[in-house]
């Protein structure tokens, strides 16, 4: 730290409030380096620094904060009113801006629940994502996967209600898988103990795959062979839902259990739920991590469990059984209780059967880490990172690429490459209205940076294009404060021409540290090479299904008499036919005239009568 930033941060440090808050460390180059939170900011922020012989560094913080707060350069903090609220604004930071020394926990699912309605004269298991707003709701859940095959198998064996409304008895009671209450041939009584089965099926699913079995052979002996074969992958799923552990807990409770391992610079986060004394799911997540020095299990933990327990999710259970002790459990625990209403307590049981789950979620935390570095080789990523100096370990990527053709049917496309396979739930496609490769791809990348809050930034981020567009992507990042690396790929040219030959292009990387010319066999580039080409097949797919849309629109326009110079303009300004519909009558009368405005608005008139 030279002189000049150690005076202006002993500056800083005079005039701290006694308040709770967020604080945040930016380096010299104002880039986020950190973000926590406070009881007390003064208190808190000096004690990262000592005074005394002379200021500096506080030798007594971990290596990791050391490092941090020798390329602290100015800091900066937002008071709350409480040390709840600061708590929430730091993991909400974090997950926005992912700064350099906060570790970012990537969990962006929401999992199902499946739940009934016992409100209702003859209530029905239903899945949702989100809390319902209705009384009289039991939730069971979450389900990490299989929740749709679960529900399919219940009301496949069981003679539930089959639809939500039904007013005379229909084709499943003609099957025998309904009992048609819509025309009272069942009571409420009896149709509750069929209920109650299926609800204790729904806990036990070793129950659900020896009737399924039993109906899967049945189907194979009189050559049903493509319904015995859904039903074969259906009975998969099911017994993939087994939680391989055996535990006997006497009493009927309800709990949760999370746990964290680190080994080899990997952590990993397990969470056991627990219903009626059962283990019903179990979700587990591996995070590469820079080196050991970033295992901070205070920040891990509070991420993990605010992450779990939102706001919009159904609570099961109060109780959260944690594997170890952490700092901010006290707070965490009465923002939970605030949140949902109830008393939620957050212990780390010392003795007896607790302990002991406490004790295997943690193995199994471990074990996963081992089963990881068997089945998993990041060395491409950390050979990157390496390379190019990057400053996050790039286990998730986000690639850009633009198609167009001569200014038609502009589109742009996200590509996603997570933890060594692609993650194509979260691919993304972009209607564009600018009409040059360097405002089409500022258009993408704004529209993306805007999305942080909901939907984390990546490690890094691969521009299929040349140092113009990486400068680009770099004012964006600054300008949105998230920590990602960045590199662009640009094509080799041969004969003005881009060459994409596999094996055999040399394409050029850029990054903020220069440029490189790797040579065609290198794995750096040929994995580099793989990301842009995957985003340029789905770029390119997209566009050719715009196209066809937008030919199929102009050919309908044309036939209502809007000339192709109008409609031209129309694009060009609006950038795709869905604009250029819901926009008003005098903006269209604007670009273009009257006439073609009534022509177009009707069809709007049309589409509604």
């Amino acid at each position: 730290m030279d002189e000049d930033l150690k005076k202006h941060l002993e500056n800083q440090l005079k005039n701290l409030p006694l308040s709770a808050g967020v604080y945040q460390y930016f380096d010299k180059e104002n880039k986020l380096l950190y973000v926590g939170k406070a009881k007390n900011l003064k208190n808190r922020i000096r004690s990262y620094f000592s005074f005394s012989p002379k200021f500096g560094v506080n030798p007594n913080n971990s290596l990791r904060i050391q490092k941090m707060i020798s390329q602290t350069a100015h800091l900066e903090f937002i008071t709350t009113n409480s040390e709840a609220d600061a708590l929430i604004l730091e993991n909400s930071f974090i997950k926005q801006l992912h700064p350099k020394y906060n570790i970012l926990l990537r969990d962006d699912k929401t999992y199902p629940y499946i739940y009934v309605d016992f409100s209702e004269d003859f209530p029905r298991p239903l899945s949702t994502r989100k809390l319902v707003k209705k009384p009289k709701i039991k939730y069971f859940g979450p389900f990490f996967r299989g929740a749709k095959e679960l529900l399919n198998a219940l009301y496949f064996y069981y003679p539930l209600k089959q639809k939500k409304t039904c007013k005379s008895p229909c084709i499943f009671y003609q099957i025998g898988r309904c009992k048609a209450p819509c025309a009272k041939l069942i009571s409420q009584k009896e149709y509750k103990k069929i209920l109650e089965q299926a609800l204790n099926a729904l806990l036990n699913p070793s129950i659900l795959i020896k009737n399924l079995e039993k109906q899967m052979l049945f189907l194979a002996q009189k050559e049903y062979f493509e319904e015995a074969a859904k039903l074969r992958d259906q009975i998969s799923t099911i017994k993939d839902l087994e939680v391989k552990i055996q535990i006997d807990i006497a009493k009927l409770e309800d709990f949760e259990i999370f746990a964290l391992a680190f080994e080899k610079n990997l952590l990993s986060t397990l969470r056991f739920v627990v219903q009626n004394g059962k283990i019903i799911g179990v979700n587990h997540k591996i995070t590469a991590l820079k080196n050991h020095a970033d295992f901070d299990k205070n920040e891990i933990y509070k991420q993990l469990i605010l992450e779990n327990f939102n706001a919009d999710t159904p609570l099961i259970a109060k109780e959260i059984f944690v594997y170890e002790d952490f700092e901010d459990a006290k707070v965490l625990e009465l923002l939970l209780s605030e949140r949902f209403g109830k008393k939620i307590h957050i212990k780390s049981p010392k003795i007896g059967e607790k302990r002991r789950i406490c004790n295997l979620a943690h193995q199994n935390a471990l074990l996963n880490i081992q089963t990881h570095l068997k089945n998993s080789d990041f060395s491409i990523q950390t050979q990157l990172k390496d390379y190019f100096e990057l400053e996050n370990f790039p286990d998730c990527i986000e690639i850009y690429d633009n198609s167009h053709l001569q200014g038609v049917a502009r589109v742009g496309a996200m590509v996603c490459y997570k933890f060594g396979v692609w993650d194509k739930k979260n691919y993304r496609k972009f209607h564009l209205q600018s009409s040059n490769d360097y405002e089409q791809m500022k258009e993408v990348l704004t529209r993306r940076a805007l999305s942080f809050d909901k939907f984390p930034p990546p490690d890094l981020w691969l521009i299929d294009g040349g140092k113009a567009l990486l400068d680009l992507a770099k004012d964006i990042v600054l300008s949105s404060g998230a920590n990602i690396d960045i590199l662009a790929i640009s094509k080799e040219k041969i004969d003005s021409k881009a060459h994409r030959a596999k094996g055999s292009a040399k394409d050029k990387i850029h990054s903020l540290k220069g440029e490189f010319s790797l040579g065609a066999e290198d794995k750096k580039l040929q994995f580099l090479q793989k990301l842009r080409d995957e985003a340029h097949r789905f770029a390119i797919s997209f566009h050719q299904n715009t196209k066809k849309k937008q030919d199929l629109q102009s050919s309908k326009l044309i036939h209502l008499g809007v000339t192709q110079a109008s409609l031209q303009k129309l694009l060009n300004f609006f950038g795709n036919f869905d604009a250029i519909y819901q926009a008003s009558f005098d903006e269209i009368a604007e670009l273009t005239n009257k006439k073609t405005a009534e022509k177009i608005k009707s069809i709007n008139m049309g589409a509604k009568n």
